[in-house]
């Protein structure tokens, strides 16, 4: 069996780079995703926020050159809480509940330039 996710979105904060005890690099960082839709005549828009990991050189490669605010396309496997199997849920600061989906990357591909202009 197996499972793959595609997410395109913008980082949603710098990528964060630690290391494993034996050595192994691990780069962290979050994906927002939107989706605007009408509603009674107004514009609504759902955002669905990832947190992703990407490890060894391509962890290495991703916490160089990927920013916050850059568009970015991950590829990988969906990973549930292990606690709970599903996604980890928290509560907002407005105290509205909030989720985010774990993903381990496989592909990242950067969309956005150097300096922040969409490549096409």
């Amino acid at each position: 069996m197996y499972q793959q996710v595609t997410i395109l979105g913008n980082v949603g904060k710098d990528p964060e780079m630690k290391y494993t005890p034996t050595g192994k690099a691990i780069t962290s960082f979050s994906v927002a995703t939107n989706r605007k839709y009408q509603r009674d005549g107004e514009t609504v828009t759902d955002t669905v926020w990832f947190r992703v990991s990407a490890w060894d050189k391509l962890a290495e490669t991703v916490n160089q050159y990927l920013h916050k605010g850059n568009k970015v396309f991950v590829q990988g496997r969906l990973m549930a809480d292990p606690e709970t199997g599903n996604p980890r849920v928290w509560k907002k600061q407005d105290g509205t509940p909030g989720a985010s989906f774990e993903v381990t990357a496989d592909v990242v591909r950067f969309l956005s330039s150097k300096d922040g202009e969409e490549p096409f």
